[in-house]
């Protein structure tokens, strides 16, 4: 199997393993600008020079050399699973894509279709009931994870240790995971263990929101999209991502981690 969605600097001075929905775009970025002192020129998912990825043929036989190996640093990032899930629904299903279009096709009009959720229209200005239609949304998120149907669940909205655990399965080791929440402090505790080719000054790196201003803004704080049933369906979902990662599960307005990540800890329960 490998180690998909793992990315790695070409000086190797790190690997890191994308988690979808938790700063991304701005980790790639960085790990970019660490080798080659300029950003990449476009979404950094784009990519296909400048940085090794999983997805890249002649990148995996380096890849999964250092990592079977343990020959650098590695760490991932992670999110609060209530605010990962919403900024899901608001980008993939409400907003317009890069490339002009809704996101993976006929997923939109079928999920109208069956499951009542609205979209606002194309501009991504037009009204819509977003709480009613969020918890629409969901029940389908639930679908696809509980019993893969009416497809199989979206990388973006699929549970942060599934991602976090192929690489452990597959032998991987991380040296540090870190919060969203707590953005510079976690990536500035990866920068100050690594010896990078080009420096970098945090404090200076922009922020790289790839999905900004494709669909519309967020009407309400995070907590009044949840009630009781559609908290009880996020626990249903992400129960390991709260437990580990250590998110508030009972307080969706509480988005900061109510613990430390204990990595002895994830490595055993998703390395089983």
């Amino acid at each position: 199997m490998g180690f998909p969605g793992t990315w790695m600097t070409e000086s190797e001075s790190v690997v890191y393993r994308v988690v979808p929905k938790c700063a991304c775009s701005t980790i790639g970025q960085i790990l970019y600008y660490s080798d080659h002192g300029r950003f990449y020129d476009g979404d950094i998912h784009d990519a296909k020079e400048g940085l090794h990825k999983w997805g890249i043929d002649a990148s995996q036989p380096v890849i999964e050399a250092n990592v079977s190996a343990h020959g650098s640093y590695a760490f991932t990032c992670v999110r609060n699973p209530y605010a990962r899930i919403l900024s899901s629904f608001f980008d993939k299903i409400c907003g317009i894509q890069r490339n002009g279009n809704r996101y993976r096709g006929n997923l939109v009009p079928m999920l109208v279709q069956k499951y009542g959720v609205e979209v606002g229209g194309d501009d991504g200005k037009e009204e819509f009931d977003q709480i009613r239609s969020f918890r629409r949304f969901l029940l389908f998120a639930r679908d696809t994870i509980r019993w893969r149907r009416p497809m199989d669940p979206d990388i973006h909205w699929s549970a942060m240790s599934g991602h976090v655990s192929t690489f452990i399965v597959n032998g991987g080791r991380y040296d540090r995971i870190f919060w969203t929440e707590r953005f510079n402090e976690g990536m500035q505790a990866v920068l100050d263990a690594i010896e990078t080719p080009v420096p970098v000054d945090l404090g200076a790196i922009p922020r790289f929101n790839e999905s900004e201003g494709h669909g519309p803004k967020r009407a309400h704080p995070v907590e009044d999209y949840f009630d009781d049933l559609s908290m009880h369906l996020v626990y249903e979902i992400y129960k390991t991502d709260f437990d580990l990662f250590k998110y508030d599960a009972a307080n969706p307005g509480n988005k900061m981690p109510v613990g430390e990540i204990d990595l002895d800890e994830v490595h055993a329960k998703l390395g089983e």
